[in-house]
């Protein structure tokens, strides 16, 4: 590949990417539920928002813990507003962990690492949230999503929100809106607040000083929400 032209036709497109990005709209949820007709027709989904990856651990990041406030006021938000379903898909890993040939291990079950992080345990409704222990970073195999989904074909309104945007988010969410292409499931709406998601940043120069694979953060999530969007997602800037 030539690098050069490779750079100077990815330009307008990164250009035009950032746009997109910034242009994103604010969610209004009340309005959302007015037209769903009904708080039953909702559910929040964070996806591995614990200790392990917002705090301490081998992949906590400071920038993947700047979601929790905003996901804690989504929660709260929703809550107000009468929703009643929320699910938290989170890494529990098995020591012998597959997936630990392509990532540090991490979220050990039996450690302090895979445990909802303190912000959200501490609402007064976190009695209502399901945790799906998984033990890759596909929230569905495995772990009793689809037969909640099965169980409750009322809800048509799935927010998903967590770490990262690459990786669990994108599977989570890519789930929901293929599994209702799939079945021919009118009316769902798949929507990714901005605000509520991010990814890790390795950077080119420590990726080789560590050894491991770069991961340019901003890069990555900005071109993993485009693609989410290009697949019927929504996605907005915030929920409000």
């Amino acid at each position: 590949m030539d690098v050069k032209q490779f750079m100077e036709h990815s330009q307008p497109y990164l250009v035009w990417l950032a746009s997109w990005f910034n242009s994103r709209p604010t969610l209004n949820l009340a309005r959302v539920l007015d037209e769903a007709r009904g708080e039953d027709k909702a559910a929040v989904l964070a996806v591995d928002v614990t200790v392990g990856f917002c705090s301490q651990g081998s992949l906590a990041s400071a920038r993947v813990g700047s979601i929790v406030g905003p996901i804690v006021r989504l929660f709260d938000r929703a809550y107000r507003l009468g929703v009643k379903h929320y699910i938290l898909p989170q890494d529990t890993h098995s020591e012998d962990a597959v997936e630990f040939g392509s990532f540090p291990p991490h979220c050990v079950r039996g450690t302090g690492e895979p445990v909802t992080v303190p912000q959200l345990r501490d609402l007064p409704f976190s009695d209502q949230f399901v945790i799906l222990e998984k033990d890759s970073i596909s929230s569905d195999i495995g772990t009793g999503l689809h037969p909640w989904l099965e169980s409750h074909p009322e809800v048509t309104i799935f927010l998903v929100v967590g770490d990262c945007t690459d990786l669990c988010v994108y599977q989570l969410a890519m789930h929901l809106r293929l599994w209702a292409n799939a079945t021919h499931r009118q009316g769902i709406r798949v929507i990714v607040p901005i605000d509520g998601v991010d990814t890790f940043d390795t950077p080119v120069e420590l990726a080789g000083q560590i050894g491991a694979p770069p991961h340019p953060g901003d890069l990555i999530h900005l071109m993993f929400l485009h693609h989410m969007a290009q697949n019927g997602i929504e996605v907005v800037a915030r929920v409000e």
